[in-house]
């Protein structure tokens, strides 16, 4: 019988992504390592401060792995919680693991510990990098409710393998901030459809953000993220490949910059079809998409 990976909490969703039995979780509740901010402003702590972190297995091979709790703040980051993603990354490195997954959902940095926030996230990008140079491929999931978006928007982006279903969503900036920053006008948070062409599975695979899509489904996300690593394997980040990132990015926004909705975007890349996609299932969908999406990295 299938699981959801939408409807399950971060601890579900590790031990069953991982080789049953495997996980073997670091710093957990019981040490009650807690963010020393939150306590201070009267907030709710979490003893995991959001996150999950452990190491176990993954088709056999031996990887570290991490998953935030959209149940605690919508998974945000603040500074222990950053501080276990880098210590995990870190452990990877040293223990010359086969590779890391990082089960992401999350809103962004918690405003409530902005600086210690932002500061976290920036030494998760470089732990991500720091491990993809030492050939330890990075892989991320994509599929809880609140998406992911803020800074780990962009460490998603910077591992090697993005792995998404259609309910996941990942952006940079969410659509409420959008919208409060610029006007309903420029994007309405309200317009749910909006909301999902834009930054859901879907036109993340079809524009080369998310490497494999899956459907809602937590064996679906553990087949996908098996494949990602033996087709990795232990490939050292290179300058060159993250110039050839770089250059496909410039030339979408070259070539895409004038849309006004991704339907737009869809039909430019050949779709014949756009308004259909949505309603496509992920089979059909990726078979689609295949002939038309953009490459991206490997």
């Amino acid at each position: 019988m299938s699981a959801s990976y939408l409807e399950a909490n971060a601890r579900e969703r590790i031990v069953q992504v991982l080789d049953a039995g495997s996980f073997t979780e670091l710093l957990p509740p019981s040490q009650r390592v807690v963010s020393p901010h939150l306590g201070q402003l009267d907030a709710p702590v979490s003893f995991d401060d959001g996150v999950v972190v452990g190491e176990g297995t993954l088709g056999g091979k031996p990887v570290m792995a991490a998953a935030q709790e959209g149940g605690f703040m919508g998974g945000a980051v603040g500074e222990v919680h950053g501080a276990k993603l880098v210590g995990l990354l870190k452990r990877a490195i040293r223990k010359k693991a086969a590779g890391v997954v990082l089960l992401l959902e999350t809103g962004g940095v918690r405003l409530h510990e902005a600086n210690a926030g932002l500061i976290a996230v920036s030494e998760v990008m470089r732990a991500v990098l720091d491990a993809r140079a030492a050939g330890i491929p990075v892989i991320v999931l994509v599929g809880g409710a609140n998406g992911c978006f803020g800074g780990m928007g962009i460490v998603a982006r910077c591992a090697n393998t993005v792995i998404m279903s259609e309910e996941g969503r990942l952006a940079m900036s969410g659509p409420e901030v959008i919208e409060t920053a610029n006007g309903v006008e420029e994007f309405d948070s309200r317009d749910r459809a909006l909301v999902w062409r834009t930054t859901g599975g879907k036109h993340r695979y079809l524009i080369g953000d998310c490497q494999a899509l899956v459907n809602d489904d937590v064996e679906a996300f553990r087949a996908a993220a098996i494949a990602a690593l033996d087709a990795i394997g232990a490939t050292a980040l290179t300058l060159e490949s993250l110039e050839a990132e770089q250059e496909m990015l410039r030339r979408r926004i070259a070539t895409f910059g004038h849309a006004a909705d991704p339907m737009d975007i869809w039909a430019e890349l050949g779709v014949e079809r756009p308004q259909a996609v949505p309603m496509l299932e992920a089979a059909a969908f990726t078979a689609m998409a295949d002939a038309h999406r953009i490459q991206s990295k490997a």
